[in-house]
């Protein structure tokens, strides 16, 4: 039976107890490990003997024996005999019909041989996919760490192609495609408006950090980073110049913004583009009205309909398939929106062209 509960005592009937808090970063992107900690603290003060604590949030290498350990030793407890310590990394995409919790592969590593084979035991226990133990807590750490930081290079490496090709007048989207018929050593990724969700725009800061304290500088990482972060505001750019074609101004202008998550068909919002393109939108004196039929709380319009209804301009923060679906150039021309930029790729550039409609996407 699952049996939620914020009280600290139940605890202490636990045999494992998984650590599964946010780890994210502040303002200045540094990362900040307060959730981590107070989850810790509480495990410590309710442990029965023998427990296995299993951290699944994200974190760099080394938070494992330099932040959890001390907190569990402090408590009075002894790693290796009366508490147990190891590190599975979750793995999810959300949104995503095939992969889910229960068949995608993880990895565990462990402070000590038995913690790790307990730990091994529990989750395929419960998880279909392969569950590959590490050779030590550090390397698990870092797995996770090098999965986003991987997609976090490669969308930077096509966002700074984009922003070349729209420069020399090549789309960027057919470019990949072409690539892709390479059948080995290439992985296609695509350009857009930004990076979105918990993982891959937060994740690489605390590598970078870390790193940083060992006198290690990722210069790779924070350029990625750099670049990835400057796509919301090139975004705006883009609509200032489209807008420019006709001779409007971006101040004043009604701007509808189409998707608030970071992601196609799911709710979720954390380090969405979508914000960012808005504030941006808003400092440069433009209206600005939203809608996201998985948002509708956050959205200042009830339906798509009366957000085109008042709108000047469009962008499209986030391709859910209902836009994909709805957004023609017939429903366009019907509203009398002549501009367009398409921050995800994802609407037929050629028929909105032919149109007369101003479409513009990242790179094309």
């Amino acid at each position: 039976a699952f049996t939620p509960t914020t009280n600290p005592m139940t605890l202490q009937e636990a045999d494992i107890i998984l650590i599964c808090v946010p780890t994210p970063v502040d303002e200045m992107y540094y990362p900040d490990l307060t959730p981590v900690k107070n989850a810790a603290m509480l495990s410590a003060e309710n442990l029965k003997k023998g427990a296995l604590i299993v951290l699944e949030s994200t974190v760099n290498p080394g938070v494992s024996e330099e932040v959890i350990q001390p907190i569990l030793e402090a408590a009075g407890h002894t790693l290796g005999t009366d508490v147990f310590l190891a590190h599975c990394p979750e793995r999810i995409n959300p949104g995503d019909p095939k992969w889910n919790v229960s068949n995608i592969p993880r990895v565990v590593g462990a402070t000590d041989a038995t913690g790790l084979e307990r730990a091994l035991t529990f989750y395929r226990s419960i998880v279909d996919g392969e569950i590959r133990p590490m050779k030590s807590i550090r390397e698990a750490e870092a797995v996770k760490i090098v999965e986003n930081s991987f997609r976090d290079i490669n969308i930077a490496f096509v966002n700074e192609l984009a922003r070349s090709f729209d420069v020399l007048g090549i789309d960027t989207k057919d470019v990949i495609e072409g690539a892709a018929t390479k059948p080995f050593a290439f992985m296609p990724h695509f350009p857009s408006c930004g990076v979105g969700g918990h993982c891959i725009p937060v994740d690489p800061y605390y590598l970078i950090e870390r790193a940083k304290q060992s006198g290690f500088d990722h210069r790779f990482l924070k350029i990625a980073r750099e670049i990835n972060n400057s796509m919301p505001l090139y975004t705006v750019e883009i609509l200032q110049d489209t807008l420019n074609e006709k001779k409007k101004a971006l101040n004043g202008t009604t701007v509808g913004v189409l998707g608030l998550a970071y992601k196609a068909n799911i709710d979720d919002l954390r380090e969405s583009p979508a914000l960012r393109i808005i504030e941006a939108l808003k400092e440069h004196k433009a209206e600005v009205i939203t809608y996201d039929p998985h948002v509708s709380e956050r959205s200042t319009e009830a339906s798509l309909e009366a957000l085109l209804e008042k709108a000047d301009a469009l962008i499209l923060a986030t391709d859910h398939r209902v836009f994909k679906e709805k957004l023609t150039p017939a429903l366009l021309k019907q509203y009398a929106i002549e501009v367009l930029v398409d921050g995800k790729n994802a609407l037929d550039k050629k028929s909105f062209q032919e149109s007369g409609i101003l479409y513009k996407g990242i790179g094309r």
